[in-house]
């Protein structure tokens, strides 16, 4: 199976965050390409845990995805935006 989802990568003082949407998987390295493996590898293993509970369906369901002809399909992206809020 195949999953898509968009990727944000920032940095934090010495290590890179990688963030996958819409599922909402997290994981970091000491390099952007050290952070993109280690999401990788977080998101098969996330996947497979709801896999081997019987959750999956479910859990892409509730981050949008869509179920067509047997391949889970992920939301469209609308925008990526950056926002500045005063408080």
């Amino acid at each position: 199976m195949t999953i898509e989802t968009t990727v944000q990568i920032w940095r934090e003082g010495d290590q890179y965050i990688a963030h996958a949407m819409p599922i909402d998987v997290m994981s970091s390295g000491a390099t952007e390409q050290a952070a993109r493996a280690a999401l990788d590898e977080a998101l098969r293993l996330f996947l497979q845990t709801a896999a081997d509970a019987g959750t999956l369906d479910e859990i892409l369901e509730e981050c949008g995805y869509a179920r067509n002809n047997g391949t889970w399909s992920s939301p469209a992206l609308l925008a990526v935006e950056r926002h500045a809020i005063a408080v």
